[in-house]
């Protein structure tokens, strides 16, 4: 068996389309153009090129980007002003701030003072109060949005499928458990440390690695023709790896590449945020 690819850049092309098609008809009949803001602390060539690939992919679909570039030093305090500022700009339509930010800001901190409405990453706690309580109207989280949207556009069924989630972080791996779990998938949520972890990932329908270790998963720890979506980031070499060891290919029926498999998805579903957060701002 040769798992079947699930491609997330064709996927991400089919929604940026689908955004410039409604922004254009939005255009058209006089409203907003959304305008996103992105803030990058500090200058790592890796978060510098990810900055620069969503200002493209929003500029694409006639979303408007404004960059913002803070030194390495910058404080907490000063990050919270510049937040507070985009807050209160009533021409920004959404606020990114490209992570890993350098150890001495208090994430935490900043991203309880954004704007939910305008949180188009979907970590403020009102909108994940919102996706755990099923509360219709938050902002969900772009990866975990972008894997179940790659499954569903690639015609994988998930009412009633067996997913099992290895990973339990509060960006990935959690929402994805509660995202599977509203379109009534059976979730079990794991991670490192689960006792027998084979066993539960054996059962598995649908499998999301998420636990950011190279090699976790075995070929031997894949159901044959389960559905397996790789989202760990991992630098091996020099190079970047998911969480999948050698040989899930072949047991695998589908399986997103790693790199180009949830990558674009989180870019895709980034901008869609950012369009629907506008609408919501300005129907």
């Amino acid at each position: 068996m040769t798992a079947r690819v699930l491609d997330g850049r064709a996927v991400a092309q089919q929604i940026y389309r689908e955004v410039a098609d409604a922004l254009e008809q939005r255009m058209a009949e006089g409203g907003s153009r959304p305008k996103l803001a992105t803030i990058l602390v500090g200058d790592d060539p890796a978060s510098a090129q990810y900055v620069r690939l969503k200002q493209r992919n929003a500029e694409a679909v006639g979303i408007e980007s404004e960059d913002h570039r803070l030194p390495a030093h910058t404080t907490t305090d000063e990050l919270l002003a510049l937040v507070r500022d985009l807050n209160a700009d009533e021409s920004i339509s959404g606020i990114l701030i490209q992570q890993p930010t350098p150890k001495q800001i208090d994430m935490q901190q900043i991203v309880i003072e954004l704007d939910p409405a305008k949180d188009v990453d979907g970590f403020h706690p009102i909108n994940a109060g919102k996706l755990a309580l099923g509360i219709p109207g938050g902002i969900e989280p772009a990866t975990p949005s972008g894997i179940v949207e790659l499954l569903r556009r690639s015609g994988i069924v998930i009412e009633g499928a067996n997913a099992v989630v290895v990973g339990r972080s509060n960006l990935v791996g959690k929402p994805t458990a509660l995202l599977l779990l509203k379109r009534n998938a059976t979730v079990t949520l794991c991670h490192t440390r689960t006792k027998d972890l084979a066993g539960h990932t054996r059962s598995a329908d649908i499998l999301v690695a998420a636990a950011g270790r190279a090699g976790l998963i075995g070929k031997d720890m894949v159901k044959p023709g389960a559905v397996v979506v790789d989202v760990g980031t991992n630098r091996v070499g020099g190079r970047q790896v998911g969480d999948l060891g050698g040989g899930v290919e072949e047991v695998a029926g589908w399986l997103t590449p790693n790199p180009g498999g949830v990558g674009p998805m989180t870019r895709a579903m980034l901008i869609k945020n950012t369009y629907e957060a506008e609408v919501r701002r300005r129907p």
